[in-house]
């Protein structure tokens, strides 16, 4: 979501708008849980400390002037909450668990975001930080992975961007340290092999396992003056260089804020994350493929009956599984599309009325498809009910990491535009997923002026918004419908949209829309300045296209989600 829409979000949050509140709180949310638990290094106080920040953003949001500040507004106030917790507790003992419970931040971050290699040594290394160097590192995270700028880090700090150039630069010399002390405890230091150091078991014999700043003195010490520990430098990558594009750390299991305020309460939101059965979940398969399945378009999704049901018809795999009239538009398809031949070995009796309803939802699937003529106008847009739909859980950038989710409930319609990264990131595309069904969802039309494998205007080497020769290309996966810019879907009910980005670099942004909107959008073509007009997809029935992958289960772990996926009517 851009900074218009956030601050249309805030301005109503101002004016006294629940719903507004509510996206507000919920969308910035993961923001301040990740400063508060890098910066306390996963004490027990986490929870708390984030109460407290929102409770204050909240009972303080009227007097913010101006929205377009609220980020580095927000980001100050959970420093100063950071800050007067480390003074109310300035007696406490590291002994009382903190060290237990950090140990389990670093690792959960480890495993949630799914870090390998000097990824994960910088996550481990956070354990070795002073409490100023960690709650610095906190928001020097955020900004290396473009969720904050300097200037706001050096705001929420209460320094000038020159001094808070220094202290970033004076932690990082320390994070290396303690980087250093990872990789020598682990025996994986560069030109060491894999055997740790026999020097090193002698020193560290009588510690106990918990980082502190004495050990950490007589380890950095012992490296310093052992060659084999030492290794050769130029191995390690900088940090800033690997934590760029790293998600922020979804919040716990049950994790539930409650808000009071003028006699009010706002609840905003309950998110997926570490629990201990959770955790025992991470190497099983997210979403499983029932029996009775039928594969449509390569295996790479799913529409699922009851054992005993007969078996659908399907679609045949172009865009007439959308059934538009053929008058709506030039060289459109006819109106109703061919269904392939049933899979059963013997034909299958009538269903009942009662079967026929539950078997209606879910028959049609988006198909591969052919992008339409650039002058073909679009079907007209059949109108769905709208009550209004709420976006909730999005970070305030838009889908750009792995394991990020926004969950879509209401009735209604909401957009989701699509922008693929090539320079960044080449390769296999993961597809986003949609899990947690609970009522219903259509794919009803694709616009944005192009679609995403549409050669660039300008362009002279034939590069696309998927790639070009000179960056390479994302590559959708086998039998994957090809995106358009924008995307348009119709629920009633709620589902999570995940982020599964993988090899190839790419950004979701999620934004209700409308009937209005959405047909304002397909009908824009090459005349205002476009490639092509949208595409209508929408047939108005439940045998409207729904979304590939999508699944009425959740999985254990949302930054681990299969793309193949199942709908039960």
């Amino acid at each position: 979501m851009d900074g218009r829409q956030w601050r249309s979000i805030i301005e109503g949050a101002q004016a006294g708008d629940r719903r507004a509140l509510d996206e507000l709180v919920a969308g910035w949310l993961p923001l301040v849980y990740n400063i508060v638990g890098r910066a306390l290094n996963g004490h027990a106080d986490v929870d708390d400390v984030v109460q407290e920040t929102m409770l204050r953003a909240v009972d303080h949001l009227g007097s913010l002037r101006d929205p377009d500040s609220f980020r580095s507004w927000l980001v100050a106030i959970t420093m100063r909450q950071i800050r007067e917790r480390s003074r109310r507790r300035t007696a406490e003992p590291l002994a009382d668990g903190a060290g237990e419970q950090a140990a389990d931040f670093a690792e959960l971050t480890v495993l949630r975001l799914q870090l390998e290699g000097q990824r994960r040594e910088v996550a481990e290394a956070v354990r070795w930080l002073d409490d100023e160097d960690r709650q610095l590192l906190s928001l020097w995270w955020l900004e290396v992975a473009g969720e904050l700028t300097r200037r706001e880090l050096a705001a929420a700090v209460g320094i000038s961007r020159q001094h808070a150039a220094v202290r970033v630069q004076r932690m990082k010399q320390r994070l290396e340290i303690a980087r250093d002390i990872v990789r020598a405890l682990d025996g994986h230091h560069p030109g060491a092999g894999n055997s740790p150091c026999p020097d090193l078991r002698l020193v560290t014999a009588r510690w106990d396992g918990r980082p502190d700043s004495v050990w950490r003195k007589r380890l950095a010490r012992h490296i310093r003056g052992c060659t084999y520990c030492s290794g050769a430098r130029e191995a390690v990558v900088p940090a800033e260089r690997l934590l760029v594009g790293i998600a922020l750390v979804p919040l716990p299991v049950g994790f539930t804020l409650s808000l009071a305020f003028g006699g009010k309460t706002a609840v905003a939101a309950t998110s997926v994350g570490w629990s201990a059965k959770a955790l025992g979940l991470l190497t099983k398969p997210a979403v499983a493929v029932t029996a009775g399945a039928t594969l449509a378009a390569g295996g790479l999704y799913v529409v699922t009956r009851a054992p005993d049901d007969p078996p659908p018809a399907l679609a045949a795999p172009t865009a007439a599984s959308t059934a538009r009239p053929p008058s709506a538009r030039t060289g459109a398809p006819s109106a109703s599309a061919t269904p392939s031949p049933s899979p059963s070995a013997s034909p299958s009796p009538s269903p009942s009325p009662s079967k026929t309803r539950v078997q209606l939802y879910g028959t049609v699937v988006d198909a591969v498809d052919s992008a339409p003529a650039a002058s073909a106008l679009p079907a007209a847009l059949p109108r769905r009910a709208e009550k209004g739909v709420t976006a909730t859980g999005a970070p305030a950038t838009g889908l750009t990491h792995r394991g990020e989710t926004v969950t879509l409930s209401g009735q209604g319609y909401f957009r989701v535009r699509w922008q693929v990264l090539p320079q960044q990131r080449t390769g296999a595309l993961l597809m986003p997923t949609w899990t947690g069904l609970s009522g219903k969802l259509f794919h009803v039309a694709s616009g944005g002026g192009h679609r995403m494998d549409d050669v660039q205007s300008g362009s002279t080497d034939g590069t696309t918004w998927m790639g070009g020769p000179s960056v390479g290309y994302a590559v959708l996966p086998s039998g994957t419908q090809q995106m358009w810019q924008n995307e348009y879907f119709w629920i009633d009910g709620t589902v999570t949209l995940h982020q599964n980005e993988g090899p190839a670099d790419y950004n979701l942004f999620v934004q209700t829309s409308t009937w209005d909107k959405v047909t304002e959008d397909i009908r824009t073509g090459p005349a205002q300045g476009v490639i092509r007009y949208g595409l209508v997809r929408d047939n108005g029935e439940d045998t409207a296209p729904v979304p590939q992958y999508l699944t009425r289960s959740t999985p254990a772990d949302p930054a681990t989600v299969s793309p193949r996926s199942q709908v039960t009517s």
